[in-house]
Protein backbone atom coordinates (compact mmCIF):
# COMPACT_ATOMS: atom_id res chain seq x y z
CA UNK A 1 0.00 0.00 0.00
CA UNK A 2 3.03 2.34 0.81
CA UNK A 3 4.92 1.62 -1.98
CA UNK A 4 1.55 2.63 -4.80
CA UNK A 5 1.24 5.64 -2.72
CA UNK A 6 4.60 6.26 -3.11
CA UNK A 7 4.49 6.38 -6.52
CA UNK A 8 1.61 8.72 -6.75
CA UNK A 9 -1.53 6.15 -6.69
CA UNK A 10 -5.22 7.73 -4.61
CA UNK A 11 -5.30 6.27 -1.16
CA UNK A 12 -8.45 4.31 -2.21
CA UNK A 13 -6.23 2.68 -5.40
CA UNK A 14 -3.55 2.16 -2.51
CA UNK A 15 -5.33 0.40 0.34
CA UNK A 16 -7.58 -1.78 -2.51
CA UNK A 17 -3.59 -2.78 -3.39
CA UNK A 18 -2.88 -3.73 -0.14
CA UNK A 19 -6.11 -5.68 0.13
CA UNK A 20 -7.45 -3.45 3.13
CA UNK A 21 -10.34 -0.31 3.26
CA UNK A 22 -9.48 3.48 2.91
CA UNK A 23 -10.05 3.93 6.55
CA UNK A 24 -7.18 1.55 7.23
CA UNK A 25 -5.08 2.73 4.97
CA UNK A 26 -5.06 6.48 6.58
CA UNK A 27 -4.91 5.03 9.93
CA UNK A 28 -0.95 3.77 8.91
CA UNK A 29 -0.26 6.43 6.87
CA UNK A 30 -0.97 8.95 9.49
CA UNK A 31 0.68 6.92 12.32
CA UNK A 32 4.00 6.66 9.85
CA UNK A 33 4.44 3.23 11.55
CA UNK A 34 3.81 -0.59 10.67
CA UNK A 35 1.23 -2.62 11.47
CA UNK A 36 3.60 -4.61 14.03
CA UNK A 37 5.08 -1.36 15.25
CA UNK A 38 1.81 -0.30 16.68
CA UNK A 39 0.89 -3.14 18.80
CA UNK A 40 1.74 -2.94 21.92
CA UNK A 41 3.17 -6.27 24.15
CA UNK A 42 0.02 -6.74 26.48
CA UNK A 43 0.69 -6.76 30.26
CA UNK A 44 -2.50 -8.28 31.59
CA UNK A 45 -3.87 -11.57 31.81
CA UNK A 46 -6.79 -12.73 29.77
CA UNK A 47 -8.44 -15.11 32.68
CA UNK A 48 -7.58 -15.91 36.05
CA UNK A 49 -4.46 -18.29 37.03
CA UNK A 50 -5.78 -21.04 37.76
CA UNK A 51 -3.11 -22.74 39.52
CA UNK A 52 -1.95 -19.25 41.78
CA UNK A 53 -3.11 -20.54 45.04
CA UNK A 54 -1.49 -23.95 44.62
CA UNK A 55 1.82 -22.69 43.37
CA UNK A 56 3.83 -22.69 46.53
CA UNK A 57 3.24 -26.30 46.74
CA UNK A 58 5.11 -26.92 43.50
CA UNK A 59 7.67 -24.98 43.34
CA UNK A 60 9.91 -27.13 45.86
CA UNK A 61 9.39 -30.23 43.37
CA UNK A 62 10.70 -28.17 40.37
CA UNK A 63 13.47 -26.69 42.23
CA UNK A 64 14.85 -29.39 43.86
CA UNK A 65 14.39 -32.26 40.47
CA UNK A 66 14.81 -30.50 37.62
CA UNK A 67 13.83 -33.58 35.27
CA UNK A 68 10.13 -34.17 37.03
CA UNK A 69 7.62 -33.83 33.97
CA UNK A 70 4.66 -31.47 34.33
CA UNK A 71 2.15 -34.45 33.92
CA UNK A 72 3.47 -35.96 36.81
CA UNK A 73 3.28 -32.97 39.03
CA UNK A 74 -0.16 -32.26 37.54
CA UNK A 75 -1.79 -35.49 38.80
CA UNK A 76 -0.29 -34.51 41.55
CA UNK A 77 -2.36 -31.54 42.17
CA UNK A 78 -5.56 -33.75 40.84
CA UNK A 79 -4.99 -36.11 43.99
CA UNK A 80 -4.58 -33.50 46.51
CA UNK A 81 -7.26 -31.46 45.31
CA UNK A 82 -10.12 -33.99 44.18
CA UNK A 83 -12.35 -32.20 41.52
CA UNK A 84 -10.68 -28.82 41.28
CA UNK A 85 -8.39 -29.22 38.28
CA UNK A 86 -9.62 -30.88 35.13
CA UNK A 87 -7.47 -32.87 32.53
CA UNK A 88 -8.38 -29.74 29.98
CA UNK A 89 -6.45 -27.37 31.78
CA UNK A 90 -3.09 -30.07 31.76
CA UNK A 91 -1.39 -27.44 28.53
CA UNK A 92 -1.83 -24.41 30.47
CA UNK A 93 0.15 -26.21 33.47
CA UNK A 94 3.00 -27.12 31.52
CA UNK A 95 3.16 -23.72 30.10
CA UNK A 96 3.13 -22.29 33.49
CA UNK A 97 6.19 -24.69 34.26
CA UNK A 98 7.58 -23.62 31.17
CA UNK A 99 7.53 -19.82 31.82
CA UNK A 100 8.60 -20.37 35.43
CA UNK A 101 12.16 -22.25 34.28
CA UNK A 102 13.04 -19.71 31.83
CA UNK A 103 12.45 -17.44 34.19
CA UNK A 104 13.42 -18.10 37.90
CA UNK A 105 14.44 -21.97 36.77
CA UNK A 106 17.77 -23.63 37.65
CA UNK A 107 20.66 -22.16 35.37
CA UNK A 108 21.17 -25.10 32.53
CA UNK A 109 24.30 -26.45 31.76
CA UNK A 110 26.56 -24.86 28.77
CA UNK A 111 28.28 -26.73 25.81
CA UNK A 112 31.15 -24.82 24.31
CA UNK A 113 31.84 -25.14 20.74
CA UNK A 114 35.17 -26.70 20.01
CA UNK A 115 37.90 -25.64 17.43
CA UNK A 116 40.06 -28.78 16.37
CA UNK A 117 43.67 -28.53 15.54
CA UNK A 118 44.34 -30.41 12.34
CA UNK A 119 45.80 -33.62 12.47
CA UNK A 120 46.15 -33.26 16.31
CA UNK A 121 43.09 -35.33 17.73
CA UNK A 122 41.21 -38.38 16.68
CA UNK A 123 37.99 -39.73 19.05
CA UNK A 124 36.56 -43.42 19.31
CA UNK A 125 34.10 -45.30 21.00
CA UNK A 126 31.62 -48.35 20.61
CA UNK A 127 28.02 -48.00 19.14
CA UNK A 128 25.80 -51.01 19.45
CA UNK A 129 23.75 -51.41 15.87
CA UNK A 130 20.53 -53.72 16.74
CA UNK A 131 18.41 -50.73 15.75
CA UNK A 132 19.57 -51.39 12.12
CA UNK A 133 17.88 -55.16 12.42
CA UNK A 134 20.81 -56.73 10.22
CA UNK A 135 20.79 -60.70 9.56
CA UNK A 136 23.16 -63.06 8.16
CA UNK A 137 21.51 -65.84 6.24
CA UNK A 138 18.08 -64.58 7.87
CA UNK A 139 19.41 -64.96 11.38
CA UNK A 140 19.51 -61.84 13.66
CA UNK A 141 23.23 -60.41 13.40
CA UNK A 142 23.50 -58.84 16.96
CA UNK A 143 26.55 -56.41 16.92
CA UNK A 144 28.22 -53.43 17.37
CA UNK A 145 30.92 -50.88 15.70
CA UNK A 146 34.24 -49.57 16.71
CA UNK A 147 34.03 -46.36 15.15
CA UNK A 148 36.95 -44.03 14.45
CA UNK A 149 36.58 -40.27 13.92
CA UNK A 150 38.99 -37.34 13.40
CA UNK A 151 37.14 -34.54 14.51
CA UNK A 152 38.30 -31.56 12.31
CA UNK A 153 37.54 -33.38 9.27
CA UNK A 154 35.03 -35.62 10.15
CA UNK A 155 37.34 -38.72 8.50
CA UNK A 156 35.87 -41.87 9.96
CA UNK A 157 36.60 -45.72 9.98
CA UNK A 158 34.38 -48.08 12.01
CA UNK A 159 35.22 -52.40 12.48
CA UNK A 160 32.25 -54.79 13.62
CA UNK A 161 32.99 -55.89 16.87
CA UNK A 162 30.54 -57.89 19.68
CA UNK A 163 31.61 -56.36 22.68
CA UNK A 164 33.93 -53.10 24.30
CA UNK A 165 37.07 -55.09 24.86
CA UNK A 166 40.23 -54.49 25.06
CA UNK A 167 41.25 -56.98 21.90
CA UNK A 168 37.97 -54.69 19.81
CA UNK A 169 39.82 -51.60 20.91
CA UNK A 170 43.16 -52.69 19.24
CA UNK A 171 42.28 -54.42 16.64
CA UNK A 172 39.63 -51.29 15.24
CA UNK A 173 41.88 -48.63 16.70
CA UNK A 174 44.85 -49.91 14.21
CA UNK A 175 42.46 -50.87 11.29
CA UNK A 176 41.56 -47.42 11.23
CA UNK A 177 45.21 -46.11 11.81
CA UNK A 178 46.88 -48.01 9.20
CA UNK A 179 43.83 -47.33 6.84
CA UNK A 180 44.55 -43.56 7.76
CA UNK A 181 48.16 -44.21 6.50
CA UNK A 182 49.44 -41.45 10.03
CA UNK A 183 49.20 -41.06 13.48
CA UNK A 184 47.71 -38.39 15.21
CA UNK A 185 48.87 -36.55 18.33
CA UNK A 186 46.24 -37.71 20.99
CA UNK A 187 43.70 -40.27 21.29
CA UNK A 188 40.62 -39.92 23.14
CA UNK A 189 37.52 -42.09 24.69
CA UNK A 190 35.42 -42.15 26.94
CA UNK A 191 35.65 -44.05 30.29
CA UNK A 192 36.41 -47.63 28.52
CA UNK A 193 36.95 -49.90 30.93
CA UNK A 194 38.85 -51.80 28.07
CA UNK A 195 41.40 -48.47 28.49
CA UNK A 196 40.47 -46.70 31.97
CA UNK A 197 41.17 -48.16 35.09
CA UNK A 198 38.76 -48.14 38.39
CA UNK A 199 38.78 -45.54 41.05
CA UNK A 200 40.55 -48.02 43.04
CA UNK A 201 43.81 -48.13 40.74
CA UNK A 202 46.46 -45.80 41.30
CA UNK A 203 47.01 -45.68 37.53
CA UNK A 204 44.89 -43.94 35.43
CA UNK A 205 45.01 -46.05 32.25
CA UNK A 206 45.64 -49.69 31.91
CA UNK A 207 48.76 -51.09 31.33
CA UNK A 208 47.80 -52.71 27.92
CA UNK A 209 46.30 -49.51 26.90
CA UNK A 210 49.66 -47.34 27.58
CA UNK A 211 51.36 -49.91 25.66
CA UNK A 212 49.49 -49.93 22.62
CA UNK A 213 49.21 -46.20 22.65
CA UNK A 214 52.62 -45.73 22.91
CA UNK A 215 53.82 -48.15 20.31
CA UNK A 216 52.13 -45.51 17.72
CA UNK A 217 53.33 -42.14 19.87
CA UNK A 218 49.94 -41.43 21.02
CA UNK A 219 48.53 -39.10 23.88
CA UNK A 220 45.83 -40.88 26.08
CA UNK A 221 43.00 -38.75 26.63
CA UNK A 222 39.96 -39.81 28.44
CA UNK A 223 36.56 -37.72 29.15
CA UNK A 224 35.29 -36.53 32.73
CA UNK A 225 32.26 -39.24 34.31
CA UNK A 226 28.92 -39.27 33.16
CA UNK A 227 30.27 -36.43 30.18
CA UNK A 228 29.81 -38.30 27.03
CA UNK A 229 28.78 -34.90 25.51
CA UNK A 230 33.27 -34.22 26.08
CA UNK A 231 33.35 -36.72 23.08
CA UNK A 232 30.78 -35.42 21.48
CA UNK A 233 31.98 -35.69 17.79
CA UNK A 234 32.05 -39.20 17.66
CA UNK A 235 28.78 -39.42 19.57
CA UNK A 236 27.35 -37.56 17.09
CA UNK A 237 29.13 -39.50 14.34
CA UNK A 238 27.50 -42.88 15.52
CA UNK A 239 24.05 -41.37 15.09
CA UNK A 240 24.63 -40.24 10.98
CA UNK A 241 26.59 -43.28 10.05
CA UNK A 242 23.59 -45.75 12.14
CA UNK A 243 20.98 -43.10 9.80
CA UNK A 244 23.20 -43.33 6.26
CA UNK A 245 23.62 -46.89 6.56
CA UNK A 246 20.12 -47.23 7.43
CA UNK A 247 19.30 -45.28 4.09
CA UNK A 248 21.83 -47.46 2.20
CA UNK A 249 20.20 -50.53 3.72
CA UNK A 250 16.31 -49.06 2.49
CA UNK A 251 18.22 -47.88 -1.32
CA UNK A 252 19.55 -51.42 -1.27
CA UNK A 253 16.30 -53.12 -0.67
CA UNK A 254 17.43 -55.87 2.01
CA UNK A 255 19.00 -56.19 5.24
CA UNK A 256 19.87 -59.20 4.83
CA UNK A 257 23.59 -60.39 3.90
CA UNK A 258 25.23 -63.63 2.97
CA UNK A 259 28.31 -63.44 5.28
CA UNK A 260 29.61 -61.36 7.57
CA UNK A 261 32.24 -60.07 5.18
CA UNK A 262 29.61 -59.22 2.40
CA UNK A 263 28.31 -56.91 5.17
CA UNK A 264 31.17 -55.49 5.83
CA UNK A 265 32.24 -54.56 2.57
CA UNK A 266 29.05 -52.63 2.43
CA UNK A 267 30.03 -50.53 5.72
CA UNK A 268 33.00 -49.87 4.26
CA UNK A 269 31.11 -48.50 0.84
CA UNK A 270 29.15 -46.05 3.34
CA UNK A 271 32.10 -44.85 4.94
CA UNK A 272 34.20 -44.25 1.75
CA UNK A 273 30.81 -42.71 0.59
CA UNK A 274 31.11 -40.20 3.65
CA UNK A 275 34.47 -39.66 3.34
CA UNK A 276 34.80 -38.39 -0.18
CA UNK A 277 33.63 -34.99 0.14
CA UNK A 278 36.37 -34.62 3.42
CA UNK A 279 39.65 -35.08 1.05
CA UNK A 280 40.54 -31.50 1.22
CA UNK A 281 40.56 -31.00 5.33
CA UNK A 282 41.74 -34.81 5.57
CA UNK A 283 44.95 -33.74 3.76
CA UNK A 284 45.46 -30.84 5.84
CA UNK A 285 45.38 -32.94 8.67
CA UNK A 286 47.85 -35.75 7.30
CA UNK A 287 50.18 -33.04 7.16
CA UNK A 288 50.33 -32.51 10.88
CA UNK A 289 50.37 -36.45 11.77
CA UNK A 290 53.48 -38.45 12.48
CA UNK A 291 54.44 -41.45 10.53
CA UNK A 292 53.00 -45.35 11.41
CA UNK A 293 55.15 -47.49 13.37
CA UNK A 294 57.41 -50.13 11.05
CA UNK A 295 54.78 -53.50 12.27
CA UNK A 296 51.96 -53.59 14.07
CA UNK A 297 51.34 -54.20 17.49
CA UNK A 298 49.42 -57.67 18.57
CA UNK A 299 45.77 -57.32 18.86
CA UNK A 300 45.35 -60.17 21.06
CA UNK A 301 45.61 -61.61 24.55
CA UNK A 302 47.42 -64.27 25.30
CA UNK A 303 45.99 -67.04 27.92
CA UNK A 304 47.95 -69.83 28.98
CA UNK A 305 44.90 -72.83 29.41
CA UNK A 306 44.39 -76.51 30.55
CA UNK A 307 42.72 -78.80 28.78
CA UNK A 308 40.02 -80.38 31.59
CA UNK A 309 39.16 -84.18 31.23
CA UNK A 310 35.99 -83.26 29.50
CA UNK A 311 38.03 -81.90 26.81
CA UNK A 312 37.52 -78.36 27.28
CA UNK A 313 39.50 -75.23 27.88
CA UNK A 314 38.08 -72.43 29.53
CA UNK A 315 38.63 -68.83 28.44
CA UNK A 316 37.39 -65.52 28.88
CA UNK A 317 34.41 -66.91 30.62
CA UNK A 318 33.64 -69.31 27.64
CA UNK A 319 33.80 -72.80 27.17
CA UNK A 320 35.48 -74.46 23.98
CA UNK A 321 36.19 -78.49 22.95
CA UNK A 322 39.27 -79.39 21.80
CA UNK A 323 40.39 -82.52 20.41
CA UNK A 324 40.77 -84.73 23.54
CA UNK A 325 44.05 -86.19 22.63
CA UNK A 326 45.02 -82.61 24.60
CA UNK A 327 43.40 -83.70 27.60
CA UNK A 328 45.45 -82.91 30.32
CA UNK A 329 47.79 -80.23 28.30
CA UNK A 330 48.39 -76.72 28.62
CA UNK A 331 47.83 -74.63 25.25
CA UNK A 332 48.23 -71.22 24.38
CA UNK A 333 44.87 -69.24 23.13
CA UNK A 334 44.90 -66.01 21.56
CA UNK A 335 42.62 -64.33 22.60
CA UNK A 336 41.21 -61.57 19.40
CA UNK A 337 38.38 -59.76 19.54
CA UNK A 338 36.23 -61.47 17.37
CA UNK A 339 37.98 -65.01 17.76
CA UNK A 340 40.81 -67.31 19.17
CA UNK A 341 43.35 -69.41 17.72
CA UNK A 342 44.43 -72.15 19.98
CA UNK A 343 48.44 -73.41 19.66
CA UNK A 344 50.08 -76.30 20.95
CA UNK A 345 54.03 -76.84 20.75
CA UNK A 346 53.86 -73.69 18.70
CA UNK A 347 51.46 -75.69 16.18
CA UNK A 348 47.81 -73.62 15.19
CA UNK A 349 45.84 -76.35 16.39
CA UNK A 350 41.83 -74.80 15.60
CA UNK A 351 40.42 -71.74 14.85
CA UNK A 352 37.07 -71.06 16.40
CA UNK A 353 34.71 -67.70 17.20
CA UNK A 354 34.91 -66.07 20.16
CA UNK A 355 31.57 -66.72 22.55
CA UNK A 356 29.77 -63.60 23.55
CA UNK A 357 28.04 -63.27 27.02
CA UNK A 358 28.47 -65.51 30.08
CA UNK A 359 28.51 -68.99 30.62
CA UNK A 360 28.56 -69.67 26.70
CA UNK A 361 29.67 -72.59 25.38
CA UNK A 362 31.31 -73.77 21.51
CA UNK A 363 31.45 -77.91 21.44
CA UNK A 364 32.43 -79.46 18.47
CA UNK A 365 31.01 -82.99 18.62
CA UNK A 366 34.06 -83.80 16.05
CA UNK A 367 36.36 -83.55 19.68
CA UNK A 368 34.01 -86.33 21.75
CA UNK A 369 31.98 -88.32 19.58
CA UNK A 370 34.94 -91.46 19.46
CA UNK A 371 34.67 -91.60 23.56
CA UNK A 372 30.78 -90.64 23.70
CA UNK A 373 30.37 -93.47 21.17
CA UNK A 374 31.69 -95.83 23.84
CA UNK A 375 30.09 -94.50 26.88
CA UNK A 376 26.43 -94.02 25.29
CA UNK A 377 24.86 -93.64 28.66
CA UNK A 378 26.01 -90.64 29.10
CA UNK A 379 24.68 -89.19 26.46
CA UNK A 380 20.92 -88.50 27.58
CA UNK A 381 22.46 -85.89 30.30
CA UNK A 382 25.50 -84.47 28.72
CA UNK A 383 25.39 -80.95 29.75
CA UNK A 384 26.16 -79.99 26.56
CA UNK A 385 23.69 -82.13 24.76
CA UNK A 386 22.63 -79.64 22.49
CA UNK A 387 25.71 -79.09 20.73
CA UNK A 388 25.84 -82.73 19.55
CA UNK A 389 22.88 -81.76 16.84
CA UNK A 390 24.84 -80.09 13.94
CA UNK A 391 21.59 -79.03 12.14
CA UNK A 392 18.20 -79.43 12.52
CA UNK A 393 18.49 -82.67 10.33
CA UNK A 394 20.38 -84.59 12.75
CA UNK A 395 17.58 -83.54 15.50
CA UNK A 396 15.36 -84.79 13.05
CA UNK A 397 16.83 -88.58 12.66
CA UNK A 398 17.66 -88.55 16.20
CA UNK A 399 13.77 -87.89 17.63
CA UNK A 400 13.02 -90.37 14.75
CA UNK A 401 15.00 -93.25 16.36
CA UNK A 402 13.15 -92.13 19.62
CA UNK A 403 10.17 -92.52 17.64
CA UNK A 404 10.73 -96.36 16.66
CA UNK A 405 10.51 -97.40 20.84
CA UNK A 406 13.98 -98.65 20.35
CA UNK A 407 15.87 -99.36 23.45
CA UNK A 408 19.57 -98.48 21.54
CA UNK A 409 18.24 -95.12 19.64
CA UNK A 410 21.19 -93.48 21.66
CA UNK A 411 24.31 -95.93 20.13
CA UNK A 412 22.30 -95.86 16.76
CA UNK A 413 22.13 -92.09 16.71
CA UNK A 414 26.00 -91.54 17.92
CA UNK A 415 27.20 -93.95 15.20
CA UNK A 416 25.20 -91.72 12.80
CA UNK A 417 27.22 -88.96 14.08
CA UNK A 418 30.20 -90.67 13.61
CA UNK A 419 30.21 -91.22 10.44
CA UNK A 420 29.71 -87.81 9.80
CA UNK A 421 32.48 -86.65 11.94
CA UNK A 422 34.93 -89.01 9.90
CA UNK A 423 32.96 -89.18 6.60
CA UNK A 424 32.21 -85.93 6.19
CA UNK A 425 29.12 -83.31 7.65
CA UNK A 426 27.81 -82.72 4.42
CA UNK A 427 27.30 -85.65 3.25
CA UNK A 428 25.74 -87.73 5.95
CA UNK A 429 22.99 -84.67 6.45
CA UNK A 430 22.50 -85.30 2.52
CA UNK A 431 21.39 -88.81 2.87
CA UNK A 432 19.26 -87.71 6.20
CA UNK A 433 17.21 -85.30 4.20
CA UNK A 434 17.17 -87.58 1.16
CA UNK A 435 15.85 -90.50 3.59
CA UNK A 436 13.49 -88.30 5.93
CA UNK A 437 11.70 -86.74 3.14
CA UNK A 438 11.11 -90.14 0.86
CA UNK A 439 9.85 -91.65 4.91
CA UNK A 440 12.79 -94.22 4.48
CA UNK A 441 13.53 -95.97 8.17
CA UNK A 442 16.57 -94.31 9.39
CA UNK A 443 19.48 -96.36 10.62
CA UNK A 444 22.50 -96.33 11.27
CA UNK A 445 23.39 -99.37 8.56
CA UNK A 446 21.74 -97.78 5.80
CA UNK A 447 23.42 -94.10 6.30
CA UNK A 448 26.74 -95.90 6.28
CA UNK A 449 25.28 -98.11 3.43
CA UNK A 450 24.58 -94.81 1.31
CA UNK A 451 27.63 -93.20 2.64
CA UNK A 452 30.13 -96.21 0.97
CA UNK A 453 28.01 -96.06 -2.19
CA UNK A 454 28.15 -92.18 -2.85
CA UNK A 455 32.04 -92.58 -2.02
CA UNK A 456 32.73 -95.18 -4.54
CA UNK A 457 30.86 -93.18 -7.50
CA UNK A 458 32.72 -90.27 -6.69
CA UNK A 459 36.00 -92.87 -6.80
CA UNK A 460 35.02 -94.05 -9.77
CA UNK A 461 34.62 -90.65 -11.41
CA UNK A 462 37.83 -89.89 -10.39
CA UNK A 463 39.82 -92.55 -12.20
CA UNK A 464 37.85 -91.87 -15.58
CA UNK A 465 39.71 -88.03 -16.00
CA UNK A 466 42.33 -87.60 -18.32
CA UNK A 467 45.18 -84.73 -16.73
CA UNK A 468 45.07 -81.99 -18.50
CA UNK A 469 47.74 -80.88 -21.22
CA UNK A 470 48.09 -77.72 -20.13
CA UNK A 471 50.40 -76.86 -23.64
CA UNK A 472 46.85 -76.83 -25.07
CA UNK A 473 46.02 -73.34 -23.29
CA UNK A 474 49.27 -72.43 -24.31
CA UNK A 475 48.53 -73.59 -28.18
CA UNK A 476 45.24 -71.36 -28.08
CA UNK A 477 46.57 -68.53 -26.64
CA UNK A 478 49.61 -68.18 -29.53
CA UNK A 479 46.37 -69.02 -32.10
CA UNK A 480 47.75 -72.07 -33.70
CA UNK A 481 45.71 -74.08 -32.11
CA UNK A 482 43.24 -76.25 -35.30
Amino acid sequence: MKEERNNGKSIKQSAAAGNMCEKTARKYLKAGKLPSQTTKPRKYRTHPDAFFRVWDSIRPFLENNERIEGKTLFEYLQNENPGKFQDGQLRSFQRKIKNWKAIQGPDKEVYFPQEYKPGFQCQSDFTHMETLAITINKQPFDHMLYHFVLPYSNWENATICFSESFEALCEGLQNALWELGKVPTEHRTDRLSAAINNHCNKTEFTERYNHLLGHYGLKASKTNPYSGNENGDVEQAHNQLKRHVDQQLMLRGSRDFSSREEYMKFIRACLDRKNRNRSDKLSQELKNMSALPAIRIEDFKRVLARVTKFSTIRVAHGVYSVPSRLIQENVDVRLFANHLEVYYGGQIIQNMPRLRGESAFNIQYRHVIDSLIRKPGAFENYRYKACMFPSSHFRIAYDALIAKNSGGYVKAYLKILKLAAHDGESLVEEILISQIESGQEISPELVEKSVREKQSIKVTLGENIDPVNLTDYDALLEGVLV
